[in-house]
Protein backbone atom coordinates (compact mmCIF):
# COMPACT_ATOMS: atom_id res chain seq x y z
CA UNK A 1 0.00 0.00 0.00
CA UNK A 2 2.48 2.52 0.85
CA UNK A 3 4.14 1.83 -2.43
CA UNK A 4 0.70 3.03 -4.45
CA UNK A 5 0.56 6.20 -2.41
CA UNK A 6 4.28 6.77 -3.49
CA UNK A 7 3.17 6.21 -7.48
CA UNK A 8 -0.40 7.99 -6.83
CA UNK A 9 2.06 10.86 -5.51
CA UNK A 10 4.86 11.04 -7.96
CA UNK A 11 2.03 11.02 -11.46
CA UNK A 12 0.09 13.70 -9.81
CA UNK A 13 3.52 15.62 -8.88
CA UNK A 14 4.39 14.55 -13.03
CA UNK A 15 1.08 15.85 -14.06
CA UNK A 16 1.56 19.16 -12.04
CA UNK A 17 5.02 19.94 -13.53
CA UNK A 18 3.70 19.17 -16.98
CA UNK A 19 0.43 21.15 -16.82
CA UNK A 20 3.13 24.54 -15.19
CA UNK A 21 5.69 24.06 -18.23
CA UNK A 22 2.26 24.11 -20.70
CA UNK A 23 0.77 27.10 -19.24
CA UNK A 24 4.11 28.92 -19.33
CA UNK A 25 3.72 28.13 -23.28
CA UNK A 26 0.07 28.59 -23.74
CA UNK A 27 0.51 32.01 -22.15
CA UNK A 28 3.83 32.82 -24.51
CA UNK A 29 1.73 32.04 -27.40
CA UNK A 30 -1.36 34.21 -26.67
CA UNK A 31 1.23 36.84 -26.98
CA UNK A 32 3.23 35.49 -29.87
CA UNK A 33 0.03 35.04 -32.24
CA UNK A 34 -0.89 38.50 -32.41
CA UNK A 35 2.27 39.49 -33.46
CA UNK A 36 2.76 40.42 -37.17
CA UNK A 37 4.49 38.76 -39.92
CA UNK A 38 7.69 40.43 -39.56
CA UNK A 39 8.09 40.10 -36.05
CA UNK A 40 7.20 35.78 -36.86
CA UNK A 41 10.02 36.15 -39.31
CA UNK A 42 12.76 37.50 -37.41
CA UNK A 43 11.74 35.35 -34.36
CA UNK A 44 12.37 31.85 -37.05
CA UNK A 45 15.70 33.72 -37.69
CA UNK A 46 16.88 33.93 -34.17
CA UNK A 47 16.03 29.89 -34.12
CA UNK A 48 18.19 29.54 -36.61
CA UNK A 49 20.98 31.80 -35.78
CA UNK A 50 20.77 30.25 -32.39
CA UNK A 51 22.25 26.94 -34.01
CA UNK A 52 24.37 28.00 -36.91
CA UNK A 53 26.33 30.73 -35.07
CA UNK A 54 29.29 28.81 -35.75
CA UNK A 55 30.49 28.60 -32.75
CA UNK A 56 27.85 27.64 -31.11
CA UNK A 57 26.91 25.18 -33.68
CA UNK A 58 30.68 23.27 -33.09
CA UNK A 59 29.72 23.19 -29.26
CA UNK A 60 26.58 21.75 -29.90
CA UNK A 61 28.18 18.96 -32.25
CA UNK A 62 31.07 18.48 -29.96
CA UNK A 63 28.06 18.11 -26.77
CA UNK A 64 25.82 16.18 -28.85
CA UNK A 65 28.82 13.43 -30.05
CA UNK A 66 30.20 13.84 -26.10
CA UNK A 67 26.92 12.71 -24.52
CA UNK A 68 24.90 10.68 -27.00
CA UNK A 69 28.12 8.86 -28.30
CA UNK A 70 26.78 8.81 -31.48
CA UNK A 71 28.29 9.96 -34.94
CA UNK A 72 30.83 12.69 -35.13
CA UNK A 73 31.51 16.18 -34.79
CA UNK A 74 32.75 17.36 -38.04
CA UNK A 75 29.35 15.64 -39.70
CA UNK A 76 27.57 17.09 -37.20
CA UNK A 77 28.68 20.65 -37.91
CA UNK A 78 27.78 20.30 -41.79
CA UNK A 79 24.28 18.82 -40.85
CA UNK A 80 23.13 21.91 -38.10
CA UNK A 81 24.14 24.40 -40.63
CA UNK A 82 22.98 22.63 -43.50
CA UNK A 83 19.50 21.22 -42.50
CA UNK A 84 18.30 24.58 -40.90
CA UNK A 85 19.86 26.66 -43.23
CA UNK A 86 17.47 25.11 -46.00
CA UNK A 87 14.87 25.26 -43.85
CA UNK A 88 15.00 29.12 -43.66
CA UNK A 89 15.52 29.22 -47.50
CA UNK A 90 12.51 27.27 -47.83
CA UNK A 91 10.73 29.33 -45.24
CA UNK A 92 11.70 32.83 -46.19
CA UNK A 93 8.77 35.00 -47.84
CA UNK A 94 6.18 32.57 -47.04
CA UNK A 95 3.64 33.82 -45.21
CA UNK A 96 1.86 32.32 -42.27
CA UNK A 97 -0.05 34.86 -40.49
CA UNK A 98 -3.37 37.12 -41.32
CA UNK A 99 -4.62 35.81 -44.77
CA UNK A 100 -2.33 33.26 -46.97
CA UNK A 101 -4.38 32.86 -49.76
CA UNK A 102 -7.59 33.74 -51.85
CA UNK A 103 -9.42 32.47 -54.68
CA UNK A 104 -12.45 35.21 -55.87
CA UNK A 105 -13.38 32.69 -58.28
CA UNK A 106 -14.51 29.94 -55.95
CA UNK A 107 -15.42 32.66 -53.04
CA UNK A 108 -12.42 31.30 -50.78
CA UNK A 109 -10.21 33.32 -48.23
CA UNK A 110 -7.43 30.73 -46.30
CA UNK A 111 -6.23 32.18 -43.05
CA UNK A 112 -3.45 31.13 -40.99
CA UNK A 113 -3.92 29.91 -37.66
CA UNK A 114 -1.99 28.15 -35.03
CA UNK A 115 -1.95 25.25 -33.72
CA UNK A 116 -0.68 26.50 -30.40
CA UNK A 117 1.49 24.29 -27.98
CA UNK A 118 3.78 21.53 -29.85
CA UNK A 119 5.31 18.57 -28.14
CA UNK A 120 8.21 17.91 -29.91
CA UNK A 121 9.52 14.39 -29.95
CA UNK A 122 13.60 14.39 -30.59
CA UNK A 123 15.84 11.45 -31.26
CA UNK A 124 19.32 10.75 -30.01
CA UNK A 125 20.68 10.73 -32.93
CA UNK A 126 20.66 14.02 -34.20
CA UNK A 127 19.93 16.24 -30.81
CA UNK A 128 20.37 19.74 -31.86
CA UNK A 129 19.77 19.14 -36.11
CA UNK A 130 16.30 17.86 -35.25
CA UNK A 131 15.04 20.18 -32.32
CA UNK A 132 16.08 23.30 -34.15
CA UNK A 133 13.87 21.67 -37.55
CA UNK A 134 10.85 21.52 -35.43
CA UNK A 135 11.37 24.69 -33.17
CA UNK A 136 11.72 26.91 -36.52
CA UNK A 137 8.82 25.89 -37.85
CA UNK A 138 6.78 25.50 -35.02
CA UNK A 139 7.63 29.57 -34.73
CA UNK A 140 7.11 30.19 -38.10
CA UNK A 141 3.35 28.84 -37.51
CA UNK A 142 2.73 31.24 -34.31
CA UNK A 143 3.08 28.44 -32.05
CA UNK A 144 4.81 27.68 -28.73
CA UNK A 145 6.95 24.35 -28.60
CA UNK A 146 8.01 22.13 -25.70
CA UNK A 147 10.70 19.79 -26.93
CA UNK A 148 11.25 16.06 -25.42
CA UNK A 149 14.86 15.39 -25.92
CA UNK A 150 16.30 11.63 -25.48
CA UNK A 151 17.79 11.37 -22.17
CA UNK A 152 21.44 11.52 -23.82
CA UNK A 153 20.35 14.65 -25.50
CA UNK A 154 19.12 16.64 -23.08
CA UNK A 155 22.16 18.66 -22.19
CA UNK A 156 22.56 19.44 -25.84
CA UNK A 157 18.85 20.03 -25.91
CA UNK A 158 19.07 22.37 -22.89
CA UNK A 159 21.90 24.28 -24.85
CA UNK A 160 20.32 24.86 -28.01
CA UNK A 161 16.87 25.90 -26.63
CA UNK A 162 18.74 28.48 -24.07
CA UNK A 163 20.70 30.07 -27.03
CA UNK A 164 17.05 30.46 -29.05
CA UNK A 165 15.23 31.76 -25.75
CA UNK A 166 18.35 34.30 -25.39
CA UNK A 167 17.62 35.30 -29.13
CA UNK A 168 13.97 35.38 -28.37
CA UNK A 169 14.32 38.00 -25.77
CA UNK A 170 16.27 40.20 -27.47
CA UNK A 171 13.62 40.54 -30.04
CA UNK A 172 11.07 41.14 -26.88
CA UNK A 173 9.57 38.32 -27.38
CA UNK A 174 8.34 35.87 -24.19
CA UNK A 175 10.90 32.99 -24.25
CA UNK A 176 8.58 30.57 -22.49
CA UNK A 177 7.30 30.11 -26.58
CA UNK A 178 10.89 27.61 -26.82
CA UNK A 179 10.84 25.04 -23.43
CA UNK A 180 12.26 21.42 -23.34
CA UNK A 181 11.21 19.12 -20.49
CA UNK A 182 13.24 19.00 -17.23
CA UNK A 183 15.88 16.55 -16.56
CA UNK A 184 15.12 12.91 -15.93
CA UNK A 185 13.49 12.98 -19.19
CA UNK A 186 11.33 9.62 -18.60
CA UNK A 187 8.89 8.00 -20.81
CA UNK A 188 6.36 9.22 -18.51
CA UNK A 189 6.78 12.86 -18.81
CA UNK A 190 7.19 12.87 -22.91
CA UNK A 191 3.45 10.71 -22.29
CA UNK A 192 2.41 13.59 -20.06
CA UNK A 193 3.60 16.00 -22.56
CA UNK A 194 2.03 14.54 -25.25
CA UNK A 195 -1.59 13.93 -23.37
CA UNK A 196 -1.14 18.64 -22.53
CA UNK A 197 0.00 19.33 -26.09
CA UNK A 198 -2.16 20.55 -29.19
CA UNK A 199 -0.30 18.64 -31.67
CA UNK A 200 2.40 16.10 -31.31
CA UNK A 201 5.33 15.97 -33.81
CA UNK A 202 7.39 13.19 -33.30
CA UNK A 203 10.94 11.66 -34.42
CA UNK A 204 13.04 8.35 -32.92
CA UNK A 205 11.90 5.16 -32.11
CA UNK A 206 9.36 3.19 -33.11
CA UNK A 207 8.19 3.30 -29.67
CA UNK A 208 7.92 6.58 -29.69
CA UNK A 209 5.78 7.37 -32.74
CA UNK A 210 3.31 3.98 -31.96
CA UNK A 211 3.09 6.09 -28.00
CA UNK A 212 2.55 9.52 -29.91
CA UNK A 213 -0.10 8.29 -32.54
CA UNK A 214 -1.87 6.49 -29.41
CA UNK A 215 -1.90 9.57 -26.84
CA UNK A 216 -5.08 11.05 -27.82
CA UNK A 217 -3.67 14.02 -29.46
CA UNK A 218 -3.12 15.08 -33.22
CA UNK A 219 0.50 13.80 -33.72
CA UNK A 220 2.42 13.45 -36.87
CA UNK A 221 5.20 10.37 -36.76
CA UNK A 222 7.34 9.01 -38.97
CA UNK A 223 8.29 5.50 -40.12
CA UNK A 224 11.08 3.04 -39.76
CA UNK A 225 14.16 4.09 -42.07
CA UNK A 226 15.93 1.08 -44.05
CA UNK A 227 16.56 2.25 -47.11
CA UNK A 228 17.31 0.06 -50.33
CA UNK A 229 19.20 1.50 -53.64
CA UNK A 230 19.47 -0.07 -57.20
CA UNK A 231 22.62 0.19 -59.07
CA UNK A 232 21.32 -0.42 -62.80
CA UNK A 233 23.29 -1.49 -65.84
CA UNK A 234 23.04 1.99 -66.95
CA UNK A 235 24.51 4.11 -64.05
CA UNK A 236 28.10 5.78 -64.06
CA UNK A 237 29.57 3.30 -61.58
CA UNK A 238 31.91 5.92 -59.80
CA UNK A 239 29.51 8.58 -59.16
CA UNK A 240 26.71 5.84 -57.91
CA UNK A 241 29.40 4.33 -55.36
CA UNK A 242 31.25 7.87 -54.59
CA UNK A 243 27.31 8.61 -53.77
CA UNK A 244 26.31 5.89 -51.89
CA UNK A 245 29.89 6.28 -49.89
CA UNK A 246 28.97 9.45 -48.47
CA UNK A 247 25.53 8.52 -47.08
CA UNK A 248 26.79 5.62 -45.80
CA UNK A 249 29.23 7.26 -43.91
CA UNK A 250 28.08 10.61 -42.96
CA UNK A 251 27.62 11.25 -39.42
CA UNK A 252 28.23 7.31 -38.66
CA UNK A 253 24.78 6.44 -40.93
CA UNK A 254 22.90 8.13 -37.67
CA UNK A 255 20.54 9.12 -40.53
CA UNK A 256 16.84 7.53 -41.26
CA UNK A 257 17.86 7.94 -44.84
CA UNK A 258 21.47 6.57 -44.94
CA UNK A 259 21.40 3.26 -47.39
CA UNK A 260 21.07 -0.08 -45.90
CA UNK A 261 21.45 -2.49 -48.75
CA UNK A 262 21.99 -2.11 -52.17
CA UNK A 263 21.13 -3.85 -55.00
CA UNK A 264 23.29 -4.50 -58.02
CA UNK A 265 22.10 -5.87 -61.18
CA UNK A 266 24.29 -8.85 -61.58
CA UNK A 267 25.65 -7.96 -65.26
CA UNK A 268 27.21 -5.36 -63.69
CA UNK A 269 28.05 -6.77 -59.88
CA UNK A 270 32.28 -7.50 -59.40
CA UNK A 271 32.77 -3.74 -61.40
CA UNK A 272 30.14 -1.89 -58.94
CA UNK A 273 31.58 -3.93 -56.09
CA UNK A 274 35.24 -2.65 -57.13
CA UNK A 275 33.79 0.74 -57.53
CA UNK A 276 32.49 1.06 -53.79
CA UNK A 277 35.84 -0.50 -52.62
CA UNK A 278 37.55 2.30 -54.57
CA UNK A 279 35.08 4.46 -52.81
CA UNK A 280 35.82 3.17 -49.58
CA UNK A 281 33.90 -0.14 -48.85
CA UNK A 282 35.39 -3.28 -47.44
CA UNK A 283 33.85 -6.70 -47.99
CA UNK A 284 34.06 -8.68 -45.63
CA UNK A 285 34.34 -13.09 -46.49
CA UNK A 286 31.78 -15.07 -45.01
CA UNK A 287 33.57 -15.65 -42.02
CA UNK A 288 33.89 -11.87 -41.11
CA UNK A 289 30.42 -11.42 -41.77
CA UNK A 290 29.34 -14.08 -39.15
CA UNK A 291 32.43 -12.17 -36.54
CA UNK A 292 30.49 -9.03 -37.37
CA UNK A 293 26.87 -10.28 -36.87
CA UNK A 294 27.46 -11.87 -33.77
CA UNK A 295 28.54 -8.58 -32.69
CA UNK A 296 25.92 -6.78 -33.74
CA UNK A 297 22.89 -8.55 -32.90
CA UNK A 298 24.51 -10.28 -29.60
CA UNK A 299 20.97 -11.35 -28.83
CA UNK A 300 19.22 -10.69 -31.70
CA UNK A 301 18.71 -7.34 -31.38
CA UNK A 302 21.21 -4.83 -32.66
CA UNK A 303 23.69 -3.90 -29.73
CA UNK A 304 23.73 -0.39 -29.00
CA UNK A 305 27.44 -0.67 -28.67
CA UNK A 306 27.72 -0.37 -33.21
CA UNK A 307 24.94 2.28 -33.23
CA UNK A 308 26.39 4.98 -34.84
CA UNK A 309 30.14 4.17 -34.31
CA UNK A 310 32.87 4.41 -37.08
CA UNK A 311 33.56 1.63 -39.38
CA UNK A 312 36.99 0.86 -37.88
CA UNK A 313 35.24 0.86 -34.26
CA UNK A 314 32.74 -1.20 -35.34
CA UNK A 315 35.14 -3.82 -37.19
CA UNK A 316 37.72 -4.13 -33.69
CA UNK A 317 34.75 -4.62 -31.80
CA UNK A 318 34.29 -7.67 -33.89
CA UNK A 319 37.75 -9.00 -33.57
CA UNK A 320 38.22 -8.21 -37.24
CA UNK A 321 42.13 -6.54 -37.32
CA UNK A 322 44.59 -4.85 -39.89
CA UNK A 323 45.55 -2.18 -42.09
CA UNK A 324 42.16 -2.49 -44.26
CA UNK A 325 39.66 -1.87 -41.54
CA UNK A 326 41.49 0.78 -39.65
CA UNK A 327 41.35 2.69 -43.20
CA UNK A 328 37.61 1.60 -43.79
CA UNK A 329 34.52 4.09 -44.40
CA UNK A 330 32.17 1.21 -44.50
CA UNK A 331 31.49 -2.37 -44.67
CA UNK A 332 30.13 -4.39 -46.91
CA UNK A 333 28.22 -7.72 -46.50
CA UNK A 334 27.20 -10.09 -49.23
CA UNK A 335 23.25 -11.23 -48.49
CA UNK A 336 20.87 -13.07 -50.12
CA UNK A 337 17.43 -13.10 -48.33
CA UNK A 338 15.60 -10.96 -46.23
CA UNK A 339 13.52 -11.17 -43.06
CA UNK A 340 14.13 -11.63 -39.23
CA UNK A 341 16.71 -14.87 -39.61
CA UNK A 342 18.87 -12.67 -42.00
CA UNK A 343 19.57 -9.34 -40.11
CA UNK A 344 21.80 -7.48 -42.08
CA UNK A 345 18.55 -6.93 -44.56
CA UNK A 346 17.13 -4.67 -41.77
CA UNK A 347 18.19 -1.14 -40.55
CA UNK A 348 21.64 -1.12 -39.12
CA UNK A 349 22.39 2.79 -38.05
CA UNK A 350 26.13 1.91 -38.67
CA UNK A 351 28.12 2.17 -41.76
CA UNK A 352 27.63 -0.92 -42.56
CA UNK A 353 26.29 -2.16 -46.26
CA UNK A 354 24.54 -5.11 -47.28
CA UNK A 355 25.08 -5.90 -51.01
CA UNK A 356 22.50 -8.26 -52.79
CA UNK A 357 22.60 -9.40 -56.40
CA UNK A 358 19.32 -9.47 -59.21
CA UNK A 359 19.66 -11.39 -62.32
CA UNK A 360 17.79 -7.94 -63.83
CA UNK A 361 15.58 -4.76 -62.61
CA UNK A 362 12.70 -7.07 -62.04
CA UNK A 363 14.48 -8.79 -60.06
CA UNK A 364 15.82 -6.00 -58.17
CA UNK A 365 12.36 -4.37 -57.59
CA UNK A 366 11.29 -7.52 -56.04
CA UNK A 367 14.21 -7.93 -53.70
CA UNK A 368 13.54 -4.41 -52.68
CA UNK A 369 9.86 -4.97 -52.02
CA UNK A 370 11.11 -8.05 -49.96
CA UNK A 371 13.28 -5.44 -47.83
CA UNK A 372 10.47 -3.14 -47.68
CA UNK A 373 8.29 -6.29 -46.65
CA UNK A 374 10.51 -6.59 -43.64
CA UNK A 375 11.17 -3.32 -42.59
CA UNK A 376 11.38 0.23 -43.88
CA UNK A 377 8.20 0.12 -46.42
CA UNK A 378 7.39 4.24 -47.08
CA UNK A 379 10.43 5.46 -46.24
CA UNK A 380 12.20 5.90 -49.96
CA UNK A 381 14.21 3.91 -52.58
CA UNK A 382 17.44 5.68 -53.98
CA UNK A 383 18.10 4.46 -57.89
CA UNK A 384 21.71 5.04 -59.78
CA UNK A 385 20.31 4.49 -63.56
CA UNK A 386 20.01 6.77 -66.73
CA UNK A 387 16.52 5.19 -67.63
CA UNK A 388 13.58 7.01 -67.03
CA UNK A 389 11.48 3.90 -67.08
CA UNK A 390 13.24 2.47 -64.53
CA UNK A 391 13.00 5.43 -62.34
CA UNK A 392 9.09 5.93 -62.95
CA UNK A 393 8.63 2.09 -62.28
CA UNK A 394 9.85 2.62 -59.04
CA UNK A 395 7.61 5.48 -57.92
CA UNK A 396 4.67 3.29 -59.66
CA UNK A 397 5.56 -0.08 -58.07
CA UNK A 398 7.27 0.21 -54.70
CA UNK A 399 5.57 1.40 -51.76
CA UNK A 400 7.71 3.97 -50.96
CA UNK A 401 6.57 7.89 -50.47
CA UNK A 402 10.36 9.32 -52.50
CA UNK A 403 12.72 8.10 -55.11
CA UNK A 404 15.80 9.48 -55.35
CA UNK A 405 17.95 9.38 -58.86
CA UNK A 406 21.08 9.41 -58.30
CA UNK A 407 21.97 11.48 -54.95
CA UNK A 408 23.59 10.65 -51.86
CA UNK A 409 20.39 9.32 -50.19
CA UNK A 410 20.98 10.77 -46.61
CA UNK A 411 21.79 14.21 -48.46
CA UNK A 412 18.84 14.01 -50.81
CA UNK A 413 15.64 12.63 -49.47
CA UNK A 414 15.48 15.32 -46.59
CA UNK A 415 15.98 18.05 -49.03
CA UNK A 416 19.21 19.48 -50.31
CA UNK A 417 20.31 22.51 -52.50
CA UNK A 418 20.10 20.59 -55.38
CA UNK A 419 16.37 19.56 -55.33
CA UNK A 420 12.84 20.45 -54.73
CA UNK A 421 12.41 18.32 -51.69
CA UNK A 422 11.02 20.48 -48.31
CA UNK A 423 14.54 20.41 -46.15
CA UNK A 424 13.84 18.56 -42.78
CA UNK A 425 14.92 15.92 -40.88
CA UNK A 426 11.62 13.63 -40.38
CA UNK A 427 10.26 11.63 -43.58
CA UNK A 428 6.68 10.66 -43.23
CA UNK A 429 5.95 7.35 -44.83
CA UNK A 430 2.58 7.50 -45.51
CA UNK A 431 0.07 4.60 -44.80
CA UNK A 432 2.68 1.52 -45.91
CA UNK A 433 4.97 2.48 -42.53
CA UNK A 434 1.91 3.64 -40.39
CA UNK A 435 1.87 7.18 -41.23
CA UNK A 436 -0.58 9.63 -41.84
CA UNK A 437 1.32 12.10 -43.67
CA UNK A 438 3.59 10.79 -46.86
CA UNK A 439 5.52 14.47 -47.72
CA UNK A 440 8.23 15.69 -45.73
CA UNK A 441 7.18 17.11 -42.15
CA UNK A 442 7.18 20.84 -43.04
CA UNK A 443 5.57 23.85 -41.85
CA UNK A 444 2.57 22.87 -43.15
CA UNK A 445 1.77 20.50 -40.89
CA UNK A 446 2.14 23.28 -38.07
CA UNK A 447 -0.30 24.97 -39.41
CA UNK A 448 -4.67 25.27 -38.92
CA UNK A 449 -6.33 27.36 -41.65
CA UNK A 450 -9.64 28.50 -41.72
CA UNK A 451 -11.50 29.10 -44.90
CA UNK A 452 -14.12 32.13 -45.45
CA UNK A 453 -16.94 30.79 -48.17
CA UNK A 454 -18.81 33.29 -49.75
CA UNK A 455 -21.18 32.65 -52.19
CA UNK A 456 -20.68 32.77 -55.55
CA UNK A 457 -22.89 31.97 -59.41
CA UNK A 458 -24.29 28.49 -58.99
CA UNK A 459 -21.86 25.93 -60.62
CA UNK A 460 -24.33 22.94 -60.53
CA UNK A 461 -23.97 21.07 -63.44
CA UNK A 462 -27.05 19.22 -64.84
CA UNK A 463 -26.98 15.50 -64.87
CA UNK A 464 -26.61 14.69 -68.30
CA UNK A 465 -22.99 17.00 -67.84
CA UNK A 466 -22.11 14.07 -65.18
CA UNK A 467 -23.45 11.00 -66.30
CA UNK A 468 -24.30 11.30 -70.12
CA UNK A 469 -20.94 9.68 -71.45
CA UNK A 470 -20.73 7.04 -68.78
CA UNK A 471 -24.03 5.94 -69.69
CA UNK A 472 -23.44 5.99 -73.20
CA UNK A 473 -21.02 3.65 -73.11
CA UNK A 474 -22.28 1.38 -70.79
CA UNK A 475 -26.05 2.39 -70.62
CA UNK A 476 -28.64 2.48 -68.64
Amino acid sequence: MPQKRTQSTNDTELVSTIQAIVARGRAAQRVYEQQPQHVVDDAVLAAGWAIMEPGRNRLLAEMAVRDTGLGNVEDKVIKNHRKTLGLLRDLRGVKTVGIIAEYPERGIIEIARPVGVVAAITPSTNPAATPANKIINALKCCNAVIVAPSPKGLSTCETLVGYVRDGLVRLGLPPDLVQHLPAPVTKESTAELMRQADLVVATGSQSNIRAAYTCGTPAFGVGAGNVASIIDDSANLDEAAENIAASKAFDNATSCSSENSVVILDCIRQQAIAALERAGGIMLTADEKARLQATMWPEGKLSAAVTAQGAARIAALAGLEGPRFQAARFLMVEETATGSDFPFSGEKLSPVLTVYGAADFDAACRRVADIYAYQGAGHSVSVHTTNDAHVLRLGMELPVCRVIVNQAHCFATGGSFDNGLPFSLSMGCGTWGRNNFSDNLNYRHYLNITRIARKIPSRMPSVEAIFGDFLQRYGA
